[in-house]
């Protein structure tokens, strides 16, 4: 390490300490222990242009201990990209562009939100199977478009979590050479010493999952840290796991090593020791002249790798016009068709399970949808989303198109997660319904980040039958529904299950779950895309220019039974108007008039029926409606016997029906 990099080392601490201290909240442990392996890796060894931080084939970076942010909101600010020191100064503070934790979308240069420890490592696993197949795809012996790293920091709290077991698991089966992990290693959490917790040997693990592993054993040491890296990259066959031993808090003398480093401001005095240990003589929030000087230097060298990376391109596409031009689409981010247009994904006959009919509309959108990609938690056969003829993403094959995640759903989740944002691919992946809850954490960060995951989740109530309540979703839609920005789907038929996948194949923002039945459902005449207003009159029976005695309304399989049910009624005199509820969230964001056009507040009598808990359908049915819904656990039998046993049938339909109309 020569004399300007220690010098930019130290300003990285410097920076990260004060603006910690000035918003009396953070931690700054990381950032002080960290700067030399981050510094590193950043000026020496990641390909990235701060001038353009959408660059294709920059090397992705994930801050996957994402507590520390101020670490890289130091780098952001440094290597120019467009953080100002104000914005340091403004750390933690609401508007701010230096949130508390990372978030993707808000800060330039930030690749994905961090945070919740361990989802970072399975983000830059996903990253990493974008990579690779995309260089599959689209690579020739001549030009190599799509050829970058995947790099993520992380920390003891990250490698406690099991979901960065289950993704590090599945890197090593897959062999993805061009993902390098570096490992914040130093024995501390807020409780203390990890050794109360956590004292097995992190890197004997990696090696178990098939992993290279790497030890430095010095924080401080640059030169160690960079040839890790060189190291790392030679490796051809697996990704590489570097053990970097450091020190938490490191230059602060009467805080580091120890747990008060992690989680809190350091204090005034703290600070303007550790600043005459290093001999800084500077006013807070400066960078050093000769820092500035040095960035300059290093940020023209970066953008050079931008300007080869265009020639080679542009040779590229001289030579292979139709693959860059598909590439180009891919990159978009839109579809290549108007899958409305699409007849075969709009023909349906007879009855069909939901995850059937969806089974067969993945197989349709993977003819016309090339960057179609994804797979199951071990559950395809039963999810119905493997896709014919399209090949197993594998260590041997990086062309294919289905996913196999092995019973892993938190790191499939945000694995998903990571190859959205990585770019060019739209990924889809598939478990029952019940063990959403695994995910739930990734699936909030895909609606929070605004990523159009879709979710394919089947098995979606008790009518999964003998397996009993251990499988049988009960709270799981309410839970989903209660997540912002995000569009739950249940739909009563095939047609509405189109209308689904549709829905989810065309959002730029949102993610969507696909909630699908095991059992055989009807195909209404009366279903259509006007569910992609998640609620729409399927069939009324009231007379013109007047209105209905009753409103009735469900989601799913239960729509049968307020069809046949509004039947039996019209036979007793009473006009009922069946309405279709597949999306809740789409129909809350429809327009007030569309909403009263369709639930019109005048009529007051209301019943709601869904296989699931009441939560959330009592805005619907009012004080003065009621709600068929199950509101304990399920138990082990046939599903007709469950269904009847719980009470969803037409004839339960009918009777409540009455008894809420006063017959």
């Amino acid at each position: 390490m020569n004399k300007i990099e220690q010098l930019t080392v130290d300003t990285i601490r410097v920076l990260s300490a004060e603006a910690i201290q000035k918003a009396n909240s953070g931690h700054p442990g990381l950032p002080l222990g960290v700067a030399p392996m981050a510094y590193t890796l950043w000026a020496n060894h990641m390909k990235h242009n701060p001038s353009n931080s959408k660059w294709q084939d920059r090397d992705r970076f994930v801050l996957s201990a994402g507590h520390g942010s101020m670490l890289e909101y130091s780098l952001l600010n440094l290597f120019g990209y467009g953080l100002t020191i104000e914005d340091l100064k403004n750390f933690r503070q609401f508007g701010s562009l230096t949130p508390g934790h990372p978030e993707y979308g808000h800060t330039n240069g930030v690749e994905i939100t961090t945070g919740p420890l361990g989802q970072g490592i399975a983000n830059a696993v996903g990253m990493a199977i974008a990579e690779s197949h995309l260089a599959a795809k689209f690579n020739t012996k001549k030009h190599a478009i799509v050829d970058h790293y995947t790099y993520a920091i992380c920390g003891d709290g990250d490698n406690m979590e099991g979901i960065s077991g289950e993704a590090a698991s599945l890197a090593g089966t897959l062999g993805l050479s061009k993902l390098i992990l570096m490992y914040d290693s130093n024995n501390i959490s807020i409780e203390g010493s990890t050794d109360i917790a956590f004292t097995e040997d992190v890197g004997k693990r990696f090696e178990a999952y098939g992993w290279q592993v790497i030890n430095v054993e010095d924080g401080n040491d640059m030169d160690a840290i960079g040839k890790a890296i060189e190291t790392a990259k030679l490796e051809l066959n697996k990704p590489t796991f570097i053990k970097i031993k450091t020190i938490i808090g490191f230059g602060c003398a009467k805080k580091q090593g120890t747990s008060s480093a992690h989680g809190e401001p350091l204090g005034e005095d703290n600070i303007t020791e550790m600043k005459k240990c290093m001999g800084w003589n500077l006013a807070p929030f400066t960078v050093p002249d000769e820092v500035t000087k040095h960035m300059e230097i290093i940020k023209s060298k970066l953008s050079k790798k931008e300007e080869t990376w265009n020639t080679l391109y542009a040779e590229y596409s001289k030579e292979n016009p139709k693959l860059a031009k598909e590439y180009e689409v891919w990159q978009s981010g839109d579809l290549s068709v108007d899958l409305l247009k699409v007849e075969e994904l709009w023909k349906f006959e007879g009855k069909a399970a939901t995850r059937n009919s969806s089974g067969a509309i993945i197989n349709i959108l993977a003819k016309y949808v090339p960057n179609f990609i994804g797979g199951s938690a071990d559950l395809a056969p039963s999810n119905k989303t493997y896709m014919k003829d399209m090949g197993d993403f594998s260590k041997g094959d990086r062309n294919g198109s289905n996913l196999h995640f092995g019973v892993r759903e938190h790191a499939m989740a945000a694995i998903a997660n990571g190859i959205y944002v990585h770019g060019g691919l739209k990924p889809f992946v598939s478990t029952f319904f019940v063990f959403s809850d695994y995910m739930k954490g990734a699936m909030r960060l895909s609606a929070l980040m605004g990523l159009p995951v879709t979710y394919v989740l089947t098995h979606d109530s008790i009518a999964v039958g003998e397996d009993g309540p251990t499988h049988e979703p009960i709270e799981q839609l309410a839970a989903l529904r209660a997540l912002p920005n995000f569009n739950v789907f249940r739909p009563a038929d095939s047609r509405e299950t189109a209308v689904g996948w549709y829905a989810a194949m065309n959002s730029r923002t949102t993610p969507t779950a696909l909630i699908l039945t095991r059992q055989n459902l009807p195909l209404y005449d009366e279903t259509s895309i006007e569910a992609l207003k998640g609620a729409y009159v399927l069939k009324t029976y009231e007379t013109p220019g007047q209105k209905p005695d009753i409103i009735l309304m469900a989601s799913g399989s239960e729509v049968e039974f307020i069809y046949e049910g509004a039947k039996l009624l019209n036979d007793k005199g009473i006009k009922a108007r069946v309405i279709s509820m597949p999306c809740l969230d789409l129909f809350d964001a429809q327009s007030k008039e569309y909403k009263e056009s369709i639930l019109p507040s005048s009529v007051r009598t209301r019943l709601a029926i869904e296989a699931a808990a009441s939560f959330g359908w009592h805005k619907y049915v009012g004080l003065d409606g009621d709600i068929i819904s199950i509101d304990r656990f399920g138990a082990s039998g046939k599903a007709e016997i469950l269904y009847k046993e719980f009470g969803f049938t037409t004839e339960n339909v009918v009777s409540k029906a009455l008894k809420l109309l006063g017959k």
